[in-house]
């Protein structure tokens, strides 16, 4: 698999169980992509305030809780829930071809910023 127009892929979509999240390391970028109802989202991997890997938190809609201290993002803003948490993670362009799913890291973007053309 290559990168396409920015794109890299990065796992099957079949690999991803629904409403699971999975990490993936994409240079030496860490990535969790999660799987829900068809849609894939990809959001930085670490949690901002304890460093907890994101991929392994509990999935509830949209939302995904941190494994060391529950607190809960967004997966498609990366902002925290509750307003009064500082800190949000870094959410990517997804796509899925053929199968495949892709993102785009150049596309990073924050919470309150706009995606990279």
């Amino acid at each position: 698999m290559n990168a396409v127009r920015g794109w890299t892929p990065i796992t099957k979509a079949d690999n991803i169980p629904l409403r699971e999240g999975r990490a993936v390391l994409v240079g030496d970028a860490e990535i969790a992509i999660f799987h829900l109802e068809g849609r894939y989202l990809t959001i930085e991997n670490k949690c901002p305030h304890k460093g907890g890997p994101l991929c392994d938190g509990i999935v509830s809609g949209t939302k995904v809780v941190c494994p060391l201290h529950g607190q809960r993002f967004d997966l498609e803003t990366g902002m925290p829930v509750l307003a009064s948490q500082p800190g949000c993670v870094a959410i990517f362009p997804t796509r899925v071809d053929d199968g495949v799913v892709f993102v785009d890291l150049g596309g990073a973007c924050k919470a309150g910023e706009e995606a990279a053309a």
